[in-house]
């Protein structure tokens, strides 16, 4: 991390701070009344809540500002899950006795459609001074820091990642707090730091080499998770006014990760299918895709994997029946388009056209 920059940035927050004394304190009050509502959810209300109550939970949360109709994701969130695993989790996530990491790891390999923006609110608003908000706006500041070893992308953002981001964030503030900036006292303080003052890149930093460079070297890496993927084609698919399900029975034999469908008029139904594949036999994925397009309701099967797999498994259907039927899509380019489609959706939503669903 480069400290003369955090001076830098923590005096002009401060200016700020002060110029704008009325501001800045009705937006702490409002973050701190939104971390106490967060609070009054004992791991014991969390055991037993009711669909209303996990609504209430996670509706008001900034990583659910994408969605205007908050209802509909947060619908197809317990379909996905059920509310027993639910509960189970979520309480499990926030008060465990286990470490966060462990707990995190668990929690992203159990619940679908879930990831760490959400995740991580909670817990930052549950432990202000422990836990570290981690999203979009978090990266760009981390990287105007120039804090090394950043997860570019949500999918390689594990537990271990998630507690050493978070230590990082609490350094920030220590060392805020030994200079004499008392304005940044907490992670939630520190969030209102980064949104204001450290979000000054421009974009092509983020792909030039300075910013490669801080990426550590699992970051670049071809590895990503296949949950987290499976959830953001299921989010794409909403965002673009399509049904979306992810483990889905699309015929006999054939249960794939992500289905998008539409019923066009007297056509019927239309499905997308998606199958995502990390690692493992491509065999099984190849066939997979073979029985799903026996489904006549299935116009497109999408293999979504890293350029290395794509080319292995373009090689091994050229022979196959569903050879120039099969589509790819790196995974990388389904991160920016979620990632795209997240800030569309905050922009437009912020102008108050449409009721928020609330």
């Amino acid at each position: 991390m480069n400290s003369h920059l955090l001076t830098k940035y923590l005096t002009a927050f401060k200016k700020w701070f002060r110029s704008n004394k009325t501001q800045a304190m009705s937006e702490q009050q409002e973050r701190e009344l939104l971390a106490s509502n967060i609070q009054e959810y004992s791991k014991e209300l969390l055991q037993k809540m009711s669909e209303n109550e996990f609504f209430d939970y996670i509706a008001p949360l900034w990583a659910m500002a994408m969605w205007g109709n908050k209802h509909y994701q947060i619908d197809n969130i317990i379909e996905a899950n059920g509310m027993p695993l639910l509960r189970e989790q979520f309480a499990n996530l926030i008060y465990g006795s286990g470490s966060i990491e462990k707990r995190w790891d668990e929690f992203r390999s159990k619940i679908k459609g879930v990831g760490p923006a959400i995740m991580s609110e909670l817990l930052c608003k549950t432990y202000p001074n422990k836990y570290l908000i981690w999203n979009r706006k978090t990266y760009n500041g981390f990287t105007t820091l120039e804090i090394s070893n950043l997860p570019r992308y949500e999918a390689r953002l594990t537990g271990k990642a998630y507690e050493r981001l978070s230590m990082q964030g609490r350094e920030i503030v220590h060392m805020a707090q030994k200079e004499g900036f008392i304005e940044v006292n907490d992670m939630l303080t520190l969030n209102t730091f980064i949104w204001q003052e450290l979000q000054v890149l421009p974009e092509k930093y983020f792909t030039s080499d300075k910013a490669e460079n801080l990426l550590s070297k699992s970051g670049r890496e071809d590895l990503f998770v296949h949950n987290d993927i499976r959830d953001k084609l299921a989010e794409i698919g909403r965002c673009l006014g399509f049904r979306a399900e992810v483990e889905k029975k699309v015929a006999d034999g054939a249960v794939v990760d992500t289905i998008w469908e539409v019923t066009i008029g007297n056509m019927g139904r239309v499905i997308y299918v998606f199958e995502v594949q990390t690692s493992g036999s491509i065999d099984s994925l190849i066939l997979n895709l073979m029985k799903a397009e026996t489904n006549k309701a299935v116009q497109g099967i999408v293999a979504v994997t890293d350029q290395k797999q794509i080319e292995k498994i373009k090689k091994e259907i050229s022979a196959l029946s569903i050879n120039g039927k099969v589509k790819f899509w790196d995974y990388t380019e389904v991160l920016k388009v979620h990632e795209s489609l997240q800030f569309v959706n905050e922009s437009i939503n912020n102008l108050g056209l449409v009721p928020l669903g609330l």
